[in-house]
């Protein structure tokens, strides 16, 4: 069974730009249907010019409905409109049986109007299962619909 789906965008550059948070989250907001929660960092780099506290990204948390919806999106429309795209590596698993993703850009997204775009953004997607054995998130994903790229064999 899927559990959730968390969805990230990081936003380090919104140290210096404040409306940038604003506008990111009207695109993730967008994109899930549901209002995203504002990440703050945890300790201050001064290398990156980042205080402890600054919001340094968003995050949205999936669940029941909305998740399947947001699953069969991501999988019948957003993937496939992606360039050069041959399938999903099966490397994004973690040990835990929980598969990870990164989109580059959040214009594949159909919700996304692509002439209110100040900047592209990528995101970062995590599909939480409740197995935590790969081989079997690699088959309920695939029972989902989600499209892995063909092994040579």
């Amino acid at each position: 069974l899927v559990e959730k789906v968390v969805i990230n965008m990081g936003l380090g550059e919104a140290v210096q730009d404040k409306n940038l948070i604003d506008r990111a989250s009207e695109d993730l907001k967008a994109i899930t249907g549901q209002k995203p929660k504002i990440t703050k960092a945890k300790k201050a780099i001064s290398g990156f010019k980042i205080r402890k506290g600054d919001a340094i990204g968003l995050m949205v948390t999936l669940r029941g409905k909305r998740m399947y919806n947001f699953l069969e999106k991501l999988f019948r429309i957003v993937l496939p409109r992606l360039r050069d795209f041959h399938g999903l590596s099966v490397e994004g698993f973690d040990s835990q049986g929980n598969y990870n993703l990164g989109i580059p850009e959040q214009i594949v997204f159909p919700e996304i109007d692509y002439a209110k775009i100040d900047k592209i953004r990528g995101l970062q997607i995590t599909i939480v299962t409740d197995t935590k054995d790969n081989e079997k998130a690699k088959r309920l994903l695939e029972e989902l619909g989600m499209p892995f790229e063909k092994t040579k064999k």
